[in-house]
């Protein structure tokens, strides 16, 4: 049973399920609904709750064990499997799938999964896991969603704002939900029933956005140029190193040049992403930026990077900064001349 966040309460507000799946790469998102269903088993008698962190190490029979050993203080108790991957393994696989031919009346079963991709959720264990309770997948909230989130949280919390003081808050926390569900209960406790304004905001809020070099990457193969130049900038701002953004940028344009190449010689998209095992998270990102760049201007953002390299290792005079933001924004979708590597 498959089940969206906005349908939780509702569901939790009737018989519970004995099993709760929880995905997703959003840690709040994660724990606020992890912690609606924890909510709802205590309210249902579940009064104990024990916690397994699984790892590669993980003995699987400590599953049988907790599953089967009465509790000395409670009657009903959550047990907690906080996978570090989607991939059980092996013996992990048996043991959920065990769990789920018999699973026990005192017991609630919550797993907690980073994303799942297709191949998990074709899974055995997967599939066991889903016919016995329900998943829950969070998804993570992007620049484009986060003001109609940042909205419905400032409703739930009571406060009302208007459209500019939302949208400068999204600015200014942009990817970092936690920062911006901290900024939301700093603003309840200072709005005094009164409208909050983007003065308000910008008196109130702390610049948190959160930038990192793969955040960079994915903006840049979206094509979204004005998002991609405020990420670069935030991350040149944050100290991050220019080798670092070097190799991440090298190792997804040279990936993309090895794509094109096999499209110039007559494969599709689809079959050339296939070749180079391109998450299916990431196709649609990567078939648009296939779509903008061919072989002739990949190899290009190449000689840019070659640039840089030899600006940071000091064997050319100049900027380091200066060829990355060539490269960087020319793969967004950017017309900017090409740079010399000479």
């Amino acid at each position: 049973m498959n089940l969206r966040f906005e349908q939780l309460e509702t569901h939790l507000s009737g018989s519970l399920k004995p099993l709760y799946l929880v995905s997703g790469d959003e840690p709040l998102l994660v724990q606020e609904t992890c912690d609606l269903i924890r909510e709802a088993a205590r309210q249902s008698g579940f009064s104990e709750r024990e916690t397994h962190h699984v790892d590669p190490h993980y003995n699987w029979d400590e599953l049988w064990a907790a599953s089967s050993a009465m509790s000395l203080f409670a009657e009903k108790k959550i047990i907690e499997l906080r996978l570090t991957s989607g991939k059980p393994g092996d013996q992990g696989s048996k043991a959920l799938q065990a769990y789920c031919e018999n699973p026990a009346d005192s017991n609630l079963l919550l797993v907690i999964t980073p994303k799942l991709d297709k191949s998990s959720q074709n899974s055995k264990w997967y599939k066991a896991l889903d016919a016995l309770g329900a998943h829950v997948a969070v998804w993570p909230v992007d620049h484009q969603q986060l003001p109609q989130w940042i909205a419905r949280r400032m409703r739930k919390c009571g406060i009302e704002a208007e459209r500019d003081a939302i949208k400068l808050l999204a600015e200014l926390v942009d990817g970092n939900l936690l920062a911006a569900a901290q900024e939301i209960e700093k603003l309840k406790l200072i709005s005094d029933q009164k409208s909050i304004d983007s003065e308000c905001v910008r008196a109130s809020v702390c610049d948190s956005s959160r930038f990192n070099i793969f955040n960079l990457v994915d903006t840049a193969l979206k094509g979204d140029l004005t998002h991609t130049q405020k990420t670069l900038s935030g991350l040149r701002a944050e100290g991050i190193e220019a080798a670092t953004i070097i190799w991440a940028l090298s190792r997804e344009i040279r990936q993309l040049a090895s794509m094109a190449q096999l499209i110039e010689k007559g494969q599709s998209a689809q079959q050339a992403m296939r070749q180079y095992r391109v998450w299916s998270n990431r196709q649609q990102i990567t078939s648009n930026a296939l779509g903008r760049l061919n072989l002739e201007k990949l190899q290009g953002l190449i000689q840019d990077l070659v640039l840089a390299d030899q600006v940071m290792k000091g064997m050319r005079p100049g900027n380091v900064w200066e060829p990355l933001e060539q490269c960087t924004l020319t793969l967004a979708g950017a017309k900017l001349p090409l740079m010399s590597v000479g």
